[in-house]
Order: structure tokens, then sequence, then C-alpha cells
């Protein structure tokens, strides 16, 4: 049985980063993806490979204690089994191995089905602890309109940026959804270990801005133009929001300014059936341009009126 090296299998130097692990571990799980590469037993064999590859890589204290063992495994091994110290590969002392010390190098999941020979031969006393594990959550993200928030929508995703590229999925959102907020599809994520089950897809939604609706929480906050006539005198006036064309009433003598509480004409509250946040409306009123002659001359009619008016109440 040969050694493993993991470095070759992900395809990275020995002094790759982190992030370089990381990068070449997605690359090459998008590559043999179960998903994507359905019946064919020899990509299944490598997408297992790799990701036993970046078990270890992928952990800093376990690529440690890999680097250190390097290709004297066998050795070591021996040591586990028989707890025998001879001579090591060059003629030095050859270090010893307890089984305690591989469990703390390589955990409780050392042995068992999910694993390489490599593995299984190492911790050949302890096979009978097979090894179970949940597959890897994979992440993914989707922008959505407010609109789209607000009434729920079903969409369909590219997940080409994600270890699932080249896959498409429907994801149905509930109304009230909110920026930022994490969908969770059980099962959509990497293959389990050992007949463990599959991770998850974690997909974050983001809300684009709507440059006419600003959120609170489960409020929404906009501004409506009136005419000075209505404004003055008072009347009904259509709004746009986004559950519509609402018909809102405007009191007589509205100050431009003035902010109206439509109660439950908010957000969905997420979740849970017949809540909503409320709407806030600020009232702003269009001073008329463009007048008649005739026009002018009334509100000089009207300014000298009020003027009267005044000094007589004072």
């Amino acid at each position: 049985m040969e050694y493993k090296d993991y470095y070759k299998i992900l395809g990275v130097d020995k002094k790759a980063s982190t992030d370089d692990i990381k990068k070449a571990y997605r690359k090459l799980a998008v590559k043999y993806h179960p998903d994507k590469n359905q019946g064919n037993k020899q990509a299944e064999d490598k997408f297992k490979e790799i990701n036993e590859a970046n078990a270890v890589l992928a952990d800093p204290e376990k690529r440690k204690q890999y680097d250190a063992l390097g290709e004297n495994w066998k050795y070591a091994q021996q040591g586990a089994n028989s707890g025998y110290g001879g001579q090591g590969p060059r003629g030095g002392q050859k270090r010893t191995y307890t089984n305690g010390e591989f469990e703390e190098m390589f955990g409780n999941g050392g042995a068992g089905g999910g694993f390489s020979d490599f593995f299984e031969s190492i911790f050949g006393n302890r096979q009978s602890r097979s090894t179970v594990s949940t597959g890897q959550n994979f992440r993914a993200e989707m922008e959505i309109s407010l609109l789209e928030a607000y009434q729920g929508a079903s969409k369909v995703i590219d997940l080409g940026e994600t270890e699932l590229a080249g896959q498409k999925l429907r994801i149905k959102l509930k109304p009230g959804i909110s920026d930022g907020q994490t969908i969770k599809l059980k099962g959509k994520g990497g293959s389990g270990i050992g007949g463990g089950p599959a991770g998850d897809l974690l997909i974050t939604v983001h809300i684009t801005p709507d440059p006419n609706v600003k959120r609170e929480g489960n409020d929404l906050h906009m501004e409506a133009f009136i005419d000075l006539y209505t404004a003055v005198l008072g009347d009904k006036a259509n709004i746009q929001t986004l559950k519509g064309t609402m018909n809102i009433d405007i009191a007589k003598g509205t100050d431009s300014g003035k902010v109206l509480r439509l109660k439950g004409l908010g957000m969905p509250v997420y979740d849970k059936a017949d809540e909503f946040g409320n709407l806030y409306v600020k009232i702003n009123i269009r001073v008329p341009k463009d007048l008649s002659e005739q026009e002018i001359e009334l509100f000089r009619k009207l300014a000298q009126l009020n003027k009267e008016n005044y000094a007589t109440r004072t």
C-alpha cells in the first residue's frame, strides 16, 4: 500500500495557503461531484479521495500532524500496532506512535468505510469503529427585488459559482424574507462519508434596494405627492404601493412633510400568516406651475383675503 500524498491529490504545493487549498478543493469538487457524474465509479472514487485530502489539509492541526508524520507512516503504523521501535528508513531511530497519539492526530475519523485503506491500515486495530460523518455544506447567493420579497417568489438559481457548478435549482421564497437571510436546502450539499447524510445547500438572499420604498424591519416607508388643492381642501389620493394602487384619505389642511401611518400595509411577517408591518407615507405637496392669468389673479385675491383675516384675528 502506497503513501497517500494529499497535496498531490489536490494539486497544490506543500507550502500552499489555506485559501489555495480551499480553491483547489472546490475546483475538483465541481469536476468530480456525483451529481455531475452519475454512474461514473471512477469519478465517485476521485470525489471521495479529494474529500479525504481536504478533510486533512483544510484543518490546520491535522495538516501539521500529517506533515510531521510524512512518508514514515508505515513505521508509525507498525509502532501503533506492535510497539516496536526499530530503525527508520534512513537508519535513524524510528518514531514509535501509540494508538492514543494517532487518536489525537487524526481524531476518531481515522478508520471506517468512508476513508481509504491508507487510513484503515494506520488504525488497523480499531477497524470496528466505523466513521460516519455528514457531507460538507455548500453555499450560494441570490438577488431578488423588494417586490419579490413582499409577494414571495419562485426563482431559478444558477449554481455556477459554487461546488455545484452547472446546476440550476428552483427556489420557493416565502413572503417577508429579509435581506441577508439564509435558506437551507437539506441534503443538497456534499456527499456524506461512510454512509453519512449529505450536507446542506445554504443560500443567502440579497434584496436589491427599491428607489421608492425603504424597508425597516417589517415596516415600509415611502413618499407620496399630492396637489395643493387636495392638501388645502382634503380629498382622496391614489398612491402606488407594493400591494398595488391604494386610495387614501387626505385630511383638509394637510401640511407638507406630514407622515401618515397605514396600519397593516407593510411587509408580511416571515412565516406568519396574516401578519404585516405598517406603511408610513410622507406627504409632499406639489406647488402648481404654469398658472393662467385667471388662476394667478385668484391666488392674489386669496393671499389678500388671508392677510385681512390675519389682521382681524390679531
